[in-house]
């Protein structure tokens, strides 16, 4: 799309990136008196239950049926599985530190792609960026105060997660026949099954507290549910590119409210690795652009 974003491209662009930079802040509220089994399922269940609705009476299933076998594999690695990992990880690190690990989502699409795409290998100032974005990540989780070996398992979940986000963007491509409503809502109710059993074993004894039960109707409804909806309409009115955009602002969304809410604490260790990804996540990107920008898409379309 040619020429400036329009006033309402902004408002969708501006609520897309508030609530898909809020999921981790309602996580680690949910997880001090829930599993995360629980927290991710209900999230799952939720959306599932709004969209699915919206995706039938759009018509926007009727081509998953040609499509089970990758929808299926999606609700595992773009949904469940990252999903479990995020609220498990976030038992052991901040909100903060969570949102700035899957950023490296792009270069992570970039390495796999390196295998599995040979149209994007990279070299010369790409193979650079992935380089220097790594490294931002080992800034992240090398140079935290206080640092143990449970907060590097925590931030090797989530690390795990932006890699399944980064597979699930090369297998979105098996997928790209069917409406990105359908494939989503579809996925979310596969996932919702998978989830089930995990999250019935570990149900709570108590009555959450209020602001847990608030988190997790947040987490369903509008981070999930309304999010998607309003990414849509994002892609609708600006375009693909500019709206896989928002997979840079998510991040520092995600540190303001883990710092403004939570009194997490912001070091320059966070500041300058963050600041790394995204510049590797740039220039590792920035050649071949059609087809890296339709892949970092295709990884925001399943993520929030």
């Amino acid at each position: 799309m040619a020429g400036r974003m329009s006033q309402r491209a902004w408002v969708l662009f501006v609520a897309i990136s508030l609530l898909w930079g809020l999921p981790y802040l309602l996580i680690k509220v949910a997880i001090a008196e829930l599993d995360p089994a629980v927290i991710v399922f209900a999230r799952v269940g939720v959306s599932a239950a709004v969209l699915l609705p919206v995706a039938v009476a759009q018509g926007a299933l009727r081509k998953v049926t040609r499509r089970w076998g990758a929808v299926v594999a999606l609700s595992v690695v773009e949904i469940a599985l990252p999903f479990l990992l995020i609220a498990y990880g976030e038992q052991h690190i901040t909100s903060s530190l969570a949102g700035l690990l899957i950023a490296a989502d792009p270069l992570f699409i970039v390495l796999l792609a390196l295998q599995f795409d040979h149209s994007e290998r990279a070299g010369g100032m790409r193979l650079f960026g992935l380089c220097l974005g790594f490294l931002g990540v080992v800034a992240l989780l090398g140079l935290q105060p206080g640092g143990d070996a449970l907060g590097l398992v925590g931030g090797a979940m989530v690390l795990l997660a932006a890699l399944c986000y980064a597979a699930g963007a090369l297998l979105i491509k098996r997928v790209s026949d069917v409406p990105p409503l359908g494939s989503v809502a579809a996925s979310l109710s596969i996932a919702t099954l998978w989830l089930a059993p995990v999250a019935a074993v570990n149900m709570p004894s108590t009555v959450p507290s209020a602001a847990t039960l608030l988190s997790l109707l947040v987490l369903g409804l509008g981070c999930t549910a309304l999010g998607f909806l309003v990414y849509f309409s994002l892609i609708a009115e600006a375009g693909a590119t500019r709206a896989s955009l928002i997979t840079y602002v998510n991040p520092a969304v995600a540190v303001a409210l883990g710092v403004a809410i939570l009194n997490e604490p912001l070091t320059l260790a966070m500041l300058g690795g963050f600041g790394l990804i995204i510049v590797g996540c740039w220039l590792s990107t920035r050649t071949g652009e059609t087809a890296a920008g339709k892949r970092r898409l295709a990884s925001a379309i399943q993520r929030s």
